[in-house]
This record gives structure tokens, sequence and C-alpha cells, in this order.
């Protein structure tokens, strides 16, 4: 097959994917889509039950070598798509706004060219995971008895980003993307007739406390953290009643684990302070837990010299970014390199309703990829 027949194939597989989204935990029908492309391309093994749909193609070189990983992600968003493209999401109210049928659709790229040049050495691992957007994929791969079949020496993913000129290879050392979780906090104080407040225990003025003063904590730290308040409620809709329960959401984020520690014990104990000066009681709970991804040097390095030797652009950039993933679970684990590629300056932005993977930069995925595979593996 020639290579603009293979690329053919694999944008047309990506709309497929496209159109057919399902959300983190849902990948059912996704997760089937990539086994039967997979099986086509006759992999030296399939690894199945990797956490709940995950799924791997291994492909064998003859002599010994490190174990390479590429990890593509296999879940949607909770978001309805707009805009009038052909293959529009026919799910409604679930779409792949943030581009991880691009994603699916480099590695299976690469799955074709080993499908046809095995690595020498060693083997590679495609590895496609479940309920990346909220956090739990990840941890559930890596649990999975399957995965110690695998055990990788190296592993790599990349991110489309939305605001770089396409195609450009966005790196950083050290930490690339930031630690966050979903705080709750409950409160419970005691109901009455909303004509006698004096006979209840509302947590209004806790609430109040407390949503001013989680946000203001990342003033007193000295590393990077940010407290956005998500939601909060209190009692029900009853004009006739004091509320007795309330609820405060928010999300917490830093550029190191060692500062989301810190930051996580800060709004504890404020919390407990404000609540026993109230006089509530409260539980707090955590959800949507994702690590800071931290990049190694030396994957660092064989993918900066291979964007060099494939005259893509690169940009190094000094902070990380705002926003989660959970290939932090990999990089704990191993030598590790999360990095960008451009998807257009003009491009939405991830998570809105108009974003598409644009396919212009599905070949640059591609042969980064495989470079890596030459390098690493030949």
């Amino acid at each position: 097959m020639k290579d603009s027949d293979i690329l053919k194939k694999i944008i047309a597989f990506r709309k497929k994917l496209h159109q057919e989204p399902e959300i983190s935990g849902g990948e059912k029908n996704t997760s089937a889509t990539i086994k039967g492309f997979l099986q086509d391309l006759k992999p030296d093994a399939l690894i199945e039950d990797l956490g709940p749909y995950g799924i791997a193609a291994v492909f064998n070189g003859t002599q010994k070598g490190p174990t390479t990983l590429l990890r593509a992600e296999l879940d949607a968003l909770p978001i309805p798509e707009e805009g009038k493209i052909a293959h529009k999401s026919i799910n409604p109210g679930i779409s792949h706004t943030c581009g991880h049928d691009g994603h699916m659709a480099i590695v299976c790229g690469v799955g074709m060219h080993l499908a046809k040049t095995r690595p020498k050495k060693g083997r590679v691992v495609l590895v496609f995971q479940p309920s990346e957007e909220t956090g739990l994929g990840a941890a559930q791969v890596i649990r999975s008895e399957n995965y110690k079949k695998i055990k990788p020496d190296y592993a790599f993913a990349l991110h489309n980003l939305p605001g770089y000129e396409k195609n450009e290879i966005v790196l950083k050392k050290g930490a690339f993307t930031a630690a966050s979780k979903g705080m709750t906090i409950q409160l419970k104080g005691r109901t009455s007739h909303a004509a006698h407040p004096e006979d209840g225990l509302s947590p209004a003025e806790a609430m109040c406390k407390l949503i001013i003063g989680l946000q203001k904590i990342p003033e007193s730290l000295p590393d990077f953290s940010l407290v956005t308040i998500i939601h909060a409620q209190l009692g029900e809709v009853a004009f006739g009643t004091t509320p007795g329960n309330g609820r405060v959401m928010a999300t917490l984020r830093t550029f190191e684990n060692e500062a989301m520690a810190s930051l996580t014990h800060h709004a504890e104990r404020l919390t407990e302070l404000i609540v026993k000066e109230s006089g509530l009681e409260h539980t707090i709970s955590y959800c949507e837990e994702f690590e800071a991804v931290v990049n190694d040097i030396a994957p660092w390095e064989l993918v900066n010299e291979a964007a060099k030797e494939l005259q893509l652009k690169t940009k190094h950039i000094r902070n990380p970014f705002r926003w989660s993933e959970d290939f932090g679970k990999f990089s704990n684990l191993t030598n590790s390199l999360l990095f960008g590629i451009g998807a257009g300056k003009k491009q939405p932005q991830l998570h809105e309703g108009h974003y598409d993977f644009p396919d212009e930069i599905i070949p640059a995925g591609i042969a980064i990829f495989n470079r890596v595979i030459e390098k690493l593996n030949h």
C-alpha cells in the first residue's frame, strides 16, 4: 500500500472514530473498533483487559532490546458537538472535542508501519487506554494483571495543541502538565422553619467563608497553585425552610506533586477551622485526581532529535500547561515523555463544541513516533 493510500485509510478511520464517541468508562464500541483495526495488522500479540476496555498490540523484534510503549486515549467528552462537519458525532451530547480520535489514528498509523517493518530489537507496544478524561484510566491499565506482560522501558504520548502552528513539536523537560484534583466539602447543620432561623444551624456563612478563603490560599504558598470554585449548593428550594446542608466543590491545581500535597493540607486545614467555628459537621472527598506529568531527559532528547531530523519546528516552553493528563501514572514508573503537536493557531480550543482534530498533523505525529522507534529499537 502506498503512503498516500495509508494516510487516506488513517484519515477515514479517524473520522469513523470521531463519529462514534464514547465517554470515560463506556468505551466498549471504541475498543472493539480499535481491536478490529489492530487484528488486521497481525501483531505478534494482542493484550486485552487492560482496565475496562483497554487494549494493546505488541510488535516484536528478533533481537533483545527495550520495550517502547506508545499510548493513545479511547474516551471522548460529555460535550455536545457543534458545527456541520460531515463526520459529526452521532451520539447526542458526546464528542471527541479533545482530539483523542486523532491520537488513536496516529498510533494506529504507527501500527500500520510496524506491520510492514517490525522493530529489529526489543518490542513496541501500542496501548489504547480508557478513561483519560476522568484521571482513572492510566491507573486502571497499570493495576491490571495483564500490564505485567508489558513492563515498558520507555513510554511516549502526544497531545494536540490548538494555539500552536500545525506540526510544531512542543517540548519541555520536567513537569509538562499540572497535577489537579476535585475537592468536595459536604457541610451538615440543622434545618428549621424559615420564620425561626435561630432554631436551626445554617451552613450559609461557612460556605461564604470557604468560597472566599479557599481561593486565597495560593497567595500564601511559594509554588504555583490554583483553587477554582466550580460549584456550590445550599439547602433546597424551599422558601419555608432554613437550610441545614451545604456543599462546596473546588478544583485544586499545581505544577508539582509535592505542591499538591501542600495545597491539599492547607485546604483541609482551612475547612476544619471554619467548620469548627460554625459548629457544623463536615466530610471531604476527592475525585478526578491527576498527578503532574514529569518528562525525563532521555526520551526528551530522543523526540527533540527526531523532530530536528524530520525538519519539524520545535517549541521549548518554560512553564507547564495548567491542564492535566493522566499519563503522569506512566511517568512515575518508567522513562517517559508527553509532548505536544501544534493543531493550528486558529483551531478552536480543546473541549469546545466546534473542535475537530486537524488531519493535516497526522503524518507528523506518525513520523515522530516511527523515528523514535527507529532510534530505540533498531
